[in-house]
């Protein structure tokens, strides 16, 4: 059975010969994949929007494509149903937000508030739901397709109970490589001192392409990346904007909408561990039901406070050979010292370094 070929629809946006040649290779090397897997063939308008976002390279398109589906396979965004609990809540919070202007190149403006994020009242897999949500709305445009995206990580007003280092890695990851848009930059603005460590946590995951394009700025410096025009007035700007209230714009007439990814999705989805014969517990240990038991009863906080616990507690072993001057800067955390007794030991042969097993 031969892959199909999408037919360019009537209303598909305005292409270049070479654009368009270049949706038809993306199209066919895509479609044998869902030919392969009895799937619904990708179409063409959305075979636009990863091409778009790697201008036009097939291979880099193809690529970002699997990327997104693995992405949105593991963090659970499928089906979506934007009326019901708690994606609803969680769009209609504000915290994340389609700005309704665009910046002087026609990019999308995007703006996180974090005062507005609490990570022991959300689930993080639906506030990455919503997020992807609502920049799927985003670009559904045309315009947002062709002149990209502006990420705004408004830090004003918040303290360290409303940031989660594990979602900022995952948003980061998610808008560098595996959503169809082209980020043309992220703006960091009023981020507190203590911001510092976990900024320079996250900043190990980026490539120096994506890295130069995040900026930290005061508040007081933001005009000078965008116009007021561009900006909501507690960043400086002349954009009046009630983020109680502005995104029910965005919940569509009926609940969710047709997602070609869904199908795609979903038949990838592991079969649903058989708990009998995954794990099986020690003496000591808890089964699989104890253990959701426990983690339910301790919830999230109680969870930290277990690991800080134990990080206090005294490591049994020494760390003679990774402190010492000439292995510092070996070692891969600086925090974290490697153990004299599981050390990896590292020995030069003829020129190359090999491990010793």
């Amino acid at each position: 059975m031969e892959p199909a070929t999408a037919p360019r629809p009537d209303m598909a946006p305005e292409l270049t010969p070479e654009e368009e040649q270049a949706t038809k290779q993306f199209l066919e090397e895509i479609n044998k994949w869902t030919v392969q897997y009895n799937v619904s063939p990708l179409s063409w308008n959305v075979a636009v929007k990863f091409l778009m976002a790697r201008k036009f390279d097939v291979l880099r398109a193809v690529e970002l494509f699997h990327s997104y589906r693995e992405t949105r396979r593991k963090e659970g965004i499928v089906k979506l149903k934007p009326h019901e609990e708690p994606l609803r809540s969680e769009i209609l919070s504000g915290k994340f937000t389609i700005l309704n202007v665009r910046d002087p190149t026609g990019a999308s403006i995007a703006l996180f508030t974090a005062r507005l994020h609490h990570p022991h009242k959300s689930v993080q897999h639906v506030v990455l739901q919503a997020l992807f949500y609502l920049l799927d709305r985003a670009v559904d445009s045309f315009e947002t397709q062709r002149n990209g995206l502006v990420f705004i990580y408004d830090m004003c007003g918040s303290n360290y109970a409303n940031f989660e280092l594990d979602l900022g890695k995952k948003v980061l990851n998610l808008l560098k490589g595996a959503f169809p848009a082209r980020l043309k930059k992220v703006l960091i603005v009023g981020a507190p001192i203590w911001f510092r460590v976990p900024y320079s946590i996250i900043s190990l995951l980026l490539k120096d392409k994506v890295r130069e394009r995040i900026q930290i700025l005061k508040t007081s410096e933001v005009t000078q990346h965008l116009p007021r025009e561009c900006l909501p007035e507690n960043l400086g700007g002349y954009v009046k904007i009630d983020l109680a209230t502005w995104n029910f714009q965005f919940l569509p007439q009926v609940n969710g909408h047709p997602d070609p990814f869904d199908e795609i999705i979903l038949f990838s989805l592991p079969p649903a561990l058989d708990w009998d014969s995954v794990h099986v517990p020690g003496p000591h240990a808890m089964t699989i039901q104890e253990l959701v038991d426990y983690v339910n009863t301790r919830q999230k906080r109680g969870i930290y406070e277990e690991y800080e616990d134990i990080r206090r507690e005294n490591p049994v072993g020494t760390f003679h050979c990774s402190m010492s001057p000439g292995n510092l800067e070996k070692n891969r955390y600086g925090d974290v010292p490697c153990l004299d007794q599981t050390r990896v030991k590292l020995t030069k042969r003829s020129g190359h370094t090999q491990v010793c097993r």
